[in-house]
Formats: structure tokens, C-alpha cells, sequence
């Protein structure tokens, strides 16, 4: 992989786990330093970061609801105040729970908005203007939107706004160099997905895609490692649909 100035400096929303492990390794190994933001896991983030540091990478673990505004504001301040600087942003962070939307309480679909989407609005907004010129900014979408399964209505509604987010902003950071991009998976092979499905329904994933398979979390990391590389300066407001041509 290509090898990138260590002062780049990128936080990674859910990046302790699944896709967004994927992609803090990833740019990990590009030289870029990594702030791993978590929730509630902090072992999985500490873990992770004593793994990258034992090899040589600069990483850094930090909590933080992205659905609190304050807790994001903190969380930049605290990144800022260590390195300096943020120049990538990611936003992994994300849940999913499959129910019928006539079957979907007020809890749950406030839950499924309130990260998904009120997540990734608190830190764009940050971001506009703490980003460093020439940034990259990459949003997490899902092939699901396209796919329409029952099940999914609410989050393919989170996931709708993110697109929507990801195509405004990308415009309205004109003159800044920063470029708004979102990367859409198909069925992935993380716990995530996994939790709750049968054998029989994860094969019939698996058989979705004309390249017969479940997408693995690095196939993402990749396509999220290379946007937010000098190579992915003149893809912008785009969503890449990476899902082995399911649709």
C-alpha cells in the first residue's frame, strides 16, 4: 500500500470493530495517525490501539456518544488537543436492528435515528469546520437502501438521510479542498450483520452478488482507504455501491 505523511490524522467513528476496525487498520498501515472512537467497548478500542502501536503505528482510543453533540464537540477538542490536527473523518459508527416497521416502537426507531443519523450530522457539522483544508470526509451508507428487504425500513431510512447529507455537504464545503464521499456495503461478514441469522439466510446473502460471496470487511476498508488517500481527490458527492454487483 501506498505510504502517506504520519501527520495526516483521521477519526473513525465505531472504529473499534467490524468495517471500521477494517478501515482504522487500513489507514493505519497507510501512515495516517488514527483516533479510534468507541461507545461503550473500551477494550475492544484499547485492544486495538495496543495492537497498532506494538507495530509501529500512531493510534489513539476516544469515547464518545456521536448522538450528544457535546460529547462530539469534546471528543474533537480532545483529538485536536493531542495531535493538532484532523484531516479525515469517518463515520462507521452505526446499529441495526431488522423489525417490521408497523412492529417498530418509538424506542427503537428513535434509537436507529439517533446514531445513524443524528451521529453522523453532529460530527459533518463539526467537521466543516474543524477539517483541515484538503480533508476527506467518508460516510457509511448500505446497499440495503437499494435492495429494499423487509425488515429494513428504518434503517434504510437513516441511512437514506446520510446520502443526502453526503451529496449537500459535498457542495457546500466548496473552496475548502475537502470532498464528501459515502461508501454503501452489501451483506458484509461482521457481527453485526451475522447476529440472529440462520445459516440458510446467510448463504442466501451470500449467493446475492453475481461473485457468490459475503463481502468481507476489507474489501470496504479498501475502497474507504483509497478515498481518503491523495489518489480520491476528484471523487466527490459521490456513493460508491460496493456490494459485488448485487445491484
Amino acid at each position: 500500500m501506498s505510504t502517506q505523511s504520519p501527520t495526516r490524522v483521521a477519526l473513525i467513528t465505531g472504529g473499534s470493530s467490524g468495517i471500521g476496525a477494517s478501515i482504522t487498520r487500513y489507514l493505519a498501515e497507510d501512515g495516517v495517525t488514527v483516533a479510534i472512537n468507541y461507545r461503550s467497548n473500551s477494550h475492544k478500542a484499547d485492544l486495538l490501539v495496543s495492537q497498532l502501536i506494538s507495530e509501529g503505528k500512531n493510534a489513539f482510543a476516544v469515547r464518545a456518544d456521536v448522538s450528544q453533540v457535546n460529547e462530539v464537540k469534546a471528543m474533537f477538542d480532545q483529538i485536536e488537543s493531542r495531535f493538532g490536527r484532523i484531516d479525515i473523518l469517518v463515520n462507521s459508527a452505526g446499529i441495526l436492528e431488522t423489525q417490521a416497521l408497523v412492529d417498530t416502537s418509538d424506542e427503537l426507531f428513535i434509537k436507529h435515528f439517533a446514531t445513524n443519523t443524528q451521529g453522523v450530522f453532529n460530527t459533518l457539522r463539526e467537521a466543516g469546520t474543524r477539517l483541515n483544508k484538503n480533508g476527506r470526509i467518508i460516510n457509511l451508507s448500505s446497499t440495503s437502501l437499494a435492495l429494499n428487504l423487509p425488515g429494513y425500513a428504518i434503517y434504510n431510512g437513516t441511512k437514506a438521510a446520510v446520502e443526502a447529507f453526503t451529496k449537500g455537504f459535498s457542495k457546500e464545503l466548496k473552496g475548502t479542498g475537502i470532498t464528501v464521499n459515502a461508501v454503501a456495503p452489501g451483506p458484509v461478514a461482521t457481527e453485526l450483520f451475522l447476529e440472529g441469522k440462520s445459516e440458510a439466510l446467510i448463504q442466501q446473502f451470500a449467493n446475492m452478488p453475481p461473485l457468490e460471496r459475503l463481502g468481507q470487511p476489507n474489501d470496504i476498508a479498501q475502497i474507504v482507504a483509497f478515498l481518503a488517500s491523495p489518489a480520491g481527490e476528484w471523487i466527490n458527492g459521490q456513493i460508491i455501491r460496493t456490494n459485488g454487483g448485487i445491484v
